[in-house]
């Protein structure tokens, strides 16, 4: 079985706006934010979602009730919401909250790598996650295998939806790094990965819920 997943960054924090890291943090919606939510759901409107699913923070909570306002709104039926843990952005531990350019210096100076994307162009994404770790004086931080498992949880829920059937809508409101992620995993060629997803940026993936995680998405559209 198939089914299309629109997956919706939230809309802007004031630590997206301060340039900080929010992983399991919560942070309020701007004034900004809520117009990314609002538009989001403007671009979604006339979908009819099957299910609807969002990671357990308030600013995902925010903005995908927003969304489906809006479509019911529009005429559809309203899915029932379900918030879970497993659709949270990366833990980020001890630098939870710091600003991003000493967060990345931090993990990866040591290795010769003082930003994110030096990390990304010399060791691959997984190890930004692998480094962070290492620099947190607690190893709160979540390691890439950590975060992999934990993420794969969120499509074994939906997965595990009975209620579903093959070419269903459904909606994922989440976070950029984890689309990020996604997309450094189950992309092809062609995208421009150096453009991290805009505050309600809209990705299609679509999930056969029948393959194993590492075989089981496929890119329709990123960050539009």
């Amino acid at each position: 079985m198939r089914v299309h997943l629109h997956m919706v960054r939230h809309g802007q924090t004031f630590f997206n706006r301060y340039n900080r890291l929010q992983g399991w943090s919560n942070a309020t919606l701007t004034e900004s934010g809520l117009a990314d939510a609002a538009t989001a759901g403007g671009k979604l409107k006339d979908i009819d979602f099957a299910a609807a699913y969002c990671s357990d923070t308030t600013r995902a909570q925010l903005t995908a009730q927003t969304i489906l306002d809006i479509n019911e709104a529009a005429g559809h039926r309203r899915p029932a919401l379900v918030s879970d843990m497993h659709f949270r952005e990366q833990y980020y531990g001890y630098f939870e909250g710091l600003d991003m350019a000493m967060a990345w210096y931090a993990a990866g100076a040591p290795h010769g790598t003082p930003t994110y994307n030096a990390i990304v162009e010399r060791y691959g994404l997984g190890a930004t996650r692998d480094f962070l770790k290492e620099a947190d004086p607690f190893h709160d931080a979540e390691s890439d295998a950590e975060y992999w498992t934990r993420v794969e949880g969120a499509y074994t829920l939906i997965a595990g939806n009975a209620d579903l059937r093959d070419g269903d809508d459904v909606l994922v409101i989440g976070h950029g790094n984890t689309l990020l992620s996604l997309m450094h995993r189950f992309a092809p060629s062609g995208y421009d990965l150096s453009e991290r997803p805009a505050n309600g940026s809209v990705t299609v993936l679509d999930f056969d819920t029948e393959k194993p995680f590492a075989e089981a998405l496929s890119v329709v559209s990123y960050n539009q």
